[in-house]
């Protein structure tokens, strides 16, 4: 990363897992860029990260990643308050959704506008920062329903994880081979239940729902690591997921 401060921008920081990958990289000793549509979340958050670490920069925005010319706009100021941006998260999005053909286009359109095409403006944005550096590391959280397709509610949601993940793979696949190989990396990272307002629906008391924190602290090891993929926290996801691929789907339909 050079011998500069390192830096990471992160989006949907105002809370979750957003605010606490913030909370946590900036312990290690990262400059952060925070951008997130509810401004007053962002400043208590800017506040308190400062307080707590004083040498640290934290330089905010706010942003609605569905208005595109925005998140071009914002992604430029916060690289230029900062000199440089080494990582990007991609991880601004919603959980809402309905059954399709339910009469609820309007919540999955709202879904995919900013999960799929919000991530595609988000991660155009980085990779023109990357190329001109020709460094970087772009992070895309995805989810464990990105796996396989999911029923209900889910559907709309899981499709546009599993497209968020298809183009971080494929911008790997691209600089696979080429002198940006080891100079620009791509991860994925693919978190099961991790307690946040995403899913604050979800019974809180299942043994697999993680605490923000720990659920947290996976991610952050992961992209710290730069691996290329990585289901978060391990235990249980990274077994889950050849079960969720693989199982037929009365077993699948249980199991979720």
């Amino acid at each position: 990363m050079g011998q500069h401060a390192k830096t990471i921008l992160i989006t949907g920081a105002s809370s979750g897992l957003g605010a606490e990958m913030a909370r946590q990289f900036a312990a290690k000793g990262y400059d952060v860029g925070l951008a997130a549509r509810r401004t007053e979340r962002l400043a208590e958050l800017a506040a308190e990260i400062t307080t707590a670490h004083p040498e640290r920069r934290v330089a905010h925005r706010a942003l609605d990643v569905t208005d595109h010319a925005a998140v071009f706009g914002v992604f430029g100021e916060l690289r230029e308050e900062l000199g440089h941006v080494d990582r990007v998260v991609v991880n601004a999005g919603l959980g809402k959704g309905a059954k399709l053909g339910t009469g609820r286009f309007d919540a999955n359109l709202e879904t995919a506008m900013t999960n799929f095409v919000g991530a595609l403006a988000q991660t155009e944005a980085a990779m023109e920062i990357f190329r001109a550096q020709e460094a970087g590391h772009l992070v895309t959280v995805s989810s464990m329903s990105a796996v396989r397709g999911m029923p209900s509610s889910m559907t709309t949601y899981a499709a546009t994880k599993a497209g968020v993940a298809h183009l971080a793979e494929g911008l790997r696949t691209e600089l696979h081979g080429t002198r940006l190989q080891k100079r620009i990396k791509v991860s994925v990272l693919y978190p099961g239940y991790i307690r946040s307002e995403m899913n604050d629906k979800v019974d809180q008391s299942t043994p697999l729902m993680s605490s923000t924190e720990k659920g947290v602290r996976a991610m952050v090891a992961a992209i710290e690591k730069e691996v290329a993929d990585a289901y978060v926290p391990p235990l249980p996801w990274a077994a889950m997921a050849p079960v969720m691929r693989h199982a037929p789907l009365g077993v699948l339909k249980r199991l979720i």
